[in-house]
């Protein structure tokens, strides 16, 4: 079922993206939507509250300001979506107002200020291999950190965060990142990119794709929870799926720029 789902997501993914670009906004806007309902729903152990609805407007408005508009549009978006965070949140009065904020102004930054970056990849004429640039070298840094965890993983690298995170894990992230990501940049850019430009890209998002999840289980563990949602079956909620690419998706946006910049 985890792997029949796995698919499933890749094809929502990719179709599009080769296909209707916009309509890979779409699904990159309702992924997004998906994922801020479940930060705030899982956020009741804790009894915070942030509003839904400026988060779910602004969020989404976050996204197309990115597409059209840039990085510039997408920091404009942010700032107004904390404002109007802050402001919604005054009519229910003082009680826990802090803590609804901060939790819905958290909401805001983690999940589509940073998806706004995988926004601004696809946008370009070559969007379509900037993404999957992206996300194939974070599979590779999954791929290769289950497969060398798994034979043989012996010490943990948080074990009062994620105690199946593995040193040997992180070897195996990196290599496989590393040489997926060299593939990837000296073979889609029409020579382009170099060889050293894409081990340095591959460091760049082995590190960036473990903190992303070890944050997201340092979260999970705060609220006591074990996964953000439930509506992928054997991958838990969006979010669970998310965690990796969000925290990677600006430092991949960079790079890209920096060594390979769009036409």
């Amino acid at each position: 079922m985890a792997a029949a789902v796995g698919l499933g997501l890749g094809m929502v993914v990719t179709v599009p993206l080769y296909t209707a670009r916009p309509v890979f906004l779409g699904v990159v806007v309702i992924a997004v939507a998906i994922g801020m309902w479940e930060m705030v729903h899982s956020q009741e152990p804790v009894h915070a509250r942030p509003a839904l609805p400026p988060l779910i407007v602004g969020g989404s408005a976050m996204l197309v300001a990115a597409w059209f508009g840039g990085a510039e549009a997408l920091l404009i978006g942010l700032l107004l979506t904390a404002i109007a965070i802050v402001l919604w949140r005054l009519a229910e009065g003082p009680e826990n107002y802090l803590r609804d904020v901060a939790g819905g102004v958290l909401v805001a930054g983690y999940v589509p200020f940073l998806a706004g970056f995988c926004v601004l990849l696809a946008a370009p004429g070559d969007g379509a291999i900037r993404v999957t640039t992206f996300i194939a070298a974070v599979v590779c840094s999954d791929v290769g950190g289950y497969a060398l965890g798994v034979l043989i993983g012996r010490h943990p690298m948080a074990p009062t965060v994620s105690p199946k995170k593995s040193w040997e894990g992180f070897v195996g992230s990196a290599l496989a990142c590393v040489l997926g990501s060299v593939c990837l940049v000296t073979l889609l850019y029409d020579g382009a990119g170099t060889w050293w430009e894409g081990a340095v890209y591959g460091l760049a998002v082995v590190v960036t794709a473990t903190l992303g999840d070890l944050g997201e289980s340092m979260i999970k563990r705060d609220l006591g929870i074990k996964d953000m949602g439930s509506l992928l079956p054997g991958h838990g909620g969006v979010m669970d799926r998310l965690d990796s690419l969000l925290i990677t998706a600006p430092v991949a946006y960079l790079l890209l720029q920096l060594f390979v910049p769009a036409p």
